[in-house]
């Protein structure tokens, strides 16, 4: 299975950040873009890659752990920002230190798993809203992002999803995500 753990909007900060995509889809450029659906708008902590099957039990137990260990922490989306001139993204704003923490804690339980997460960076939350097709300048799409500020929530669990990317060819299609697990946040250390 291709895993990724991750934190997901809630529904009312989807809907506001709705909102704001739509205006975007107006700017000039626009339909050069392969905007990401809101049903795949999340925050990845980790990404996990192929895993086999007898290895999400151990993954699941130790993402528990770092659940548990970790408190509820308040989040809202916030402004944007690019990666080059491939990927748009919305930021958020809140306590992103307690969501870096628990990505650096979902990145441990995959090595602690015996999985490979690769070279370690530094997290940066950040939900993707769109990936160029080609050279694009975003720099428009950002200021036009950067006034956006939703309503703060309380991000309150954990979630290991389930990546299905597109095996159909046809164009536009999206990957599918299927959450495979669920763990509360519990502040117990």
């Amino acid at each position: 299975m291709r895993l990724f753990a991750a934190v997901l909007p809630p529904d009312h900060a989807s809907r506001e950040l709705a909102s704001a995509v739509e205006g975007l889809r107006n700017l000039p450029g626009a339909d050069r873009l392969r905007w990401t659906g809101r049903p795949g708008w999340h925050f990845t902590l980790a990404f996990y890659g192929e895993v086999a099957d007898e290895t999400v039990p151990e993954l699941s137990e130790r993402l528990a752990r770092a659940a548990h260990r970790t408190a509820p922490f308040s989040l809202a989306l916030r402004g944007g920002g690019h990666f080059g001139d491939r990927a748009l993204w919305v930021g958020a704003e809140g306590d992103v230190h307690a969501m870096r923490l628990l990505a650096e804690r979902a990145e441990a339980a995959a090595r602690k798993a015996g999985i490979d997460t690769g070279e370690h960076r530094r997290y940066h939350a950040h939900l993707s809203i769109a990936r160029t097709r080609g050279r694009l300048h975003l720099r428009p799409y950002v200021a036009e992002l950067a006034p956006f500020t939703g309503s703060e929530w309380t991000v309150d669990e954990l979630c290991l999803v389930r990546s299905r990317l597109p095996v159909s060819g046809v164009s536009g299609e999206q990957p599918r995500y299927e959450t495979v697990g669920r763990w509360p946040l519990g502040g117990a250390g």
